[in-house]
């Protein structure tokens, strides 16, 4: 008697593996095209999301500025000292991870954070710890990069043309170009980093570019923000 479908064996159970998984799998154009569909739904979540993470976090930094400048934060160091108190341990930490994922999801802008940390913990403690946070989501980005792929620098691209950073990586001047641009605030560094772990470099080289160039970065971000932040509250005395 010949055995039907289902048979026993391991040819049998292999049969039916196989059969089970053409029923599910979605067939020829259509299939494709409801595939692609969900992805472009997946997308158009994940970039709405964002953008939502945006606004929440920079509407958060403005509230916290205007509680600043009523409680005197930015003006009285006894006053910054007593608001820091409130977290004890806890006030670098978290603000090192917020550095972290805003690197990773811009939930605020860079610049911000920035001034944020000089503004909250002075030009020294400040530094140090906006440096920590950077570097950390900077290997963050690519490393997820690296595993994900253009999905990931797409995400990270948002809005922003990255043609001339794709050109950098076609005419094999990547690695340099990126080093160059490490060194210098106006550069869309996130992206640059997400854009790196595509790449051929490896992560060791791109570590060290992100360590000795950040702090240059950094440091003229955060004097020069609060500089320009020190004259608004003069003229709003």
């Amino acid at each position: 008697m010949k055995k039907g479908r289902h048979c026993g064996g391991w040819k049998g159970k292999a049969f039916d593996m196989e059969y089970m998984a053409s029923m599910e799998r979605p067939a020829g154009k259509a299939g494709r095209t409801i595939e692609s569909a969900v992805r472009k739904n997946k997308g158009e979540i994940a970039g709405k999301l964002s953008w939502a993470a945006t606004i929440i976090g920079t509407t958060a930094c403005v509230l916290f500025v205007i509680y600043g400048l009523r409680e005197g934060l930015f003006t009285s160091q006894e006053a910054m000292a007593r608001f820091l108190g409130r977290f004890g341990v806890w006030g670098p930490l978290v603000f090192v991870a917020l550095q972290v994922v805003q690197v990773v999801i811009p939930i605020i802008p860079g610049g911000v954070s920035c001034l944020a940390g000089v503004l909250l913990f002075g030009p020294i403690w400040g530094f140090i710890y906006n440096y920590t946070g950077i570097c950390i989501g900077s290997a963050c980005a690519f490393l997820i990069a690296k595993k994900v792929g253009m999905p990931a620098v797409k995400r990270a691209a948002g809005n922003q043309k990255i043609g001339k950073y794709m050109r950098w990586m076609e005419n094999g001047t990547f690695d340099k170009l990126f080093a160059a641009a490490i060194f210098f605030p106006a550069a869309p560094d996130d992206l640059l980093c997400f854009l790196a772990g595509v790449t051929k470099m490896p992560f060791r080289k791109f570590l060290l570019i992100i360590l000795l160039g950040k702090p240059v970065s950094i440091a003229l971000y955060s004097v020069g923000l609060q500089l320009v932040f020190r004259q608004l509250l003069q003229l709003l005395a």
